[in-house]
C-alpha cells in the first residue's frame, strides 16, 4: 500500500477562497486517486484567526467590509468575483442574509476539539457544517450557544464540547506551521501553494510531493 500523502490546509471559517479551495481539493484528490487507487491522503485542516481584533460578539458585517474595501462598489464586486468562483466548484453564498463578521476564535477551538473527540468523517461534517453555518445560514460562529448546537447536531457531546470555548474573545493561537493567510496548503511538509488554486493545480501539488511523473498521470 501507498504511504499516506499528507497535506496541511491553513483556513478561516470566513473566509469564502477557503471552502472553495476545499471543494477544489476534492476534487484534486478524485483525480489523484483515478491514477493512483490505493493511495490514501491524509489532510490536517488547521485553523488560522484572520481576525483576532475582532470584540468578542463581532461587528456588523456590512460595515466591516465596506470599511475594508473602502466602498460599497468595491463590496458588490467582491461579492461578485467571490460568487462566481464558488458557482464553478458548486457553491452559492447568501451575502445578503449574513449580519455579523464574527469573532471565530471560539469556532476554531471547537473545531480543534472536534478533531481529538471525532473521527475524520464527523470531523469532515462539522467542518462543513461551519462553513455552512456563516456562508449559507447566516448563523453567528461568534455564539457560543450555536456553536454548541451545530457541534450537537453533528454527533459531539455538547459538554465536552463546551468545556473547549472561551466565551471572552481572546484570540485563537493555531498550531505550529500555519500561516497568517488563507487557504494556505502545504504537501508533505515541504512543497507550499497559497491561495484557492484551481483542483488541476493543487493535483500538480499532490503529484510533485509524491514523485509522481507527470506522463503516469496523463495516462489515466
Amino acid at each position: 500500500m501507498n504511504r499516506a500523502l499528507r497535506i496541511d490546509v491553513s483556513f478561516d471559517f470566513v473566509c469564502p477562497w477557503c471552502l472553495i479551495a476545499k471543494r477544489q481539493l476534492k476534487r484534486a484528490v478524485v483525480q489523484l486517486q483515478q491514477v493512483l487507487p490505493q493511495q490514501v491522503v491524509s489532510i490536517d485542516w488547521q485553523g488560522v484567526q484572520l481576525l483576532p481584533q475582532l470584540p468578542v460578539a463581532g461587528e456588523p458585517f456590512d460595515e466591516f467590509y465596506i470599511r475594508r474595501l473602502g466602498s460599497e462598489t468595491a463590496v458588490r464586486l467582491r461579492q461578485a468575483q467571490v460568487q462566481e468562483a464558488a458557482a464553478a466548484v458548486g457553491l452559492s453564498f447568501d451575502f445578503a442574509r449574513i449580519e455579523r463578521m464574527p469573532n471565530t476564535a471560539d469556532a476554531h477551538r471547537l473545531m480543534r476539539r472536534a478533531v481529538e473527540l471525532g473521527t475524520p468523517e464527523q470531523r469532515d461534517r462539522l467542518l462543513e457544517r461551519l462553513f455552512a453555518a456563516h456562508f449559507q445560514y447566516a448563523e453567528d460562529l461568534g455564539d457560543a450557544n450555536t456553536l454548541l448546537a451545530i457541534a450537537e447536531g453533528c454527533g459531539y457531546p455538547r459538554e465536552e464540547m463546551s468545556r473547549a470555548l472561551y466565551r471572552d474573545g481572546r484570540p485563537f493561537v493555531g498550531g505550529s506551521g500555519t500561516q497568517g493567510s488563507v487557504p494556505y496548503f502545504v504537501f508533505e511538509r515541504q512543497l507550499a501553494l497559497s491561495g484557492a488554486h484551481p483542483a488541476e493545480l493543487l493535483l500538480r501539488g499532490m503529484r510533485e510531493a509524491l514523485n509522481l511523473p507527470e506522463r503516469r498521470a496523463l495516462q489515466a
